[in-house]
């Protein structure tokens, strides 16, 4: 975990472990492992290269996997906050939000929370950047996967 706060311009979790060694490491070996199977093919060699590839492959969905499942545990948070926070006549409106809607509100205080809702549904804003960047008061995620 990092020891700067977070912020919309710091935000995106990078794990260095993760990515600057398990990915450049698979993604060199799956070259090299391609180019010694267009050199001299054969069924070693061949396989070699398809096991990784599909390494790299998989490394990709893991990662995907994680993911989805965390802005699928976001979205019900939200929602949940949502109903707490919001007024009367905005509460039927939070169907209306998208999974990326909500995953990008998800920085807003309580505070500012309603009055962003509002905004992001009446102006159709839909860009998580966007959205992400009118939070006044950002309110750090250090669980992200």
């Amino acid at each position: 975990m990092s020891e700067k706060p977070q912020s919309f311009k710091r935000h995106a979790r990078i794990v260095p472990p993760f990515h600057y060694f398990a990915f450049p490491v698979m993604v060199v070996n799956a070259t090299w492992l391609l180019g010694r199977a267009v050199k001299s093919p054969s069924t070693d060699t061949i396989i070699g290269a398809l096991m990784a590839v599909a390494i790299v492959v998989a490394f990709f969905y893991a990662r995907i996997f994680a993911l989805t499942v965390q802005d699928r545990v976001i979205r019900l948070e939200m929602r949940l906050r949502l109903r707490e926070l919001l007024p009367a006549e905005l509460q039927p409106r939070i169907h209306e939000l998208t999974r990326r809607q909500l995953v990008a509100l998800r920085f807003a205080s309580d505070r500012e929370l309603p009055a962003l809702v509002r905004r992001v549904l009446d102006e159709r804003l839909v860009d998580a950047k966007t959205i992400k960047s009118l939070v006044q008061d950002w309110q750090a995620d250090n669980l992200r996967a």
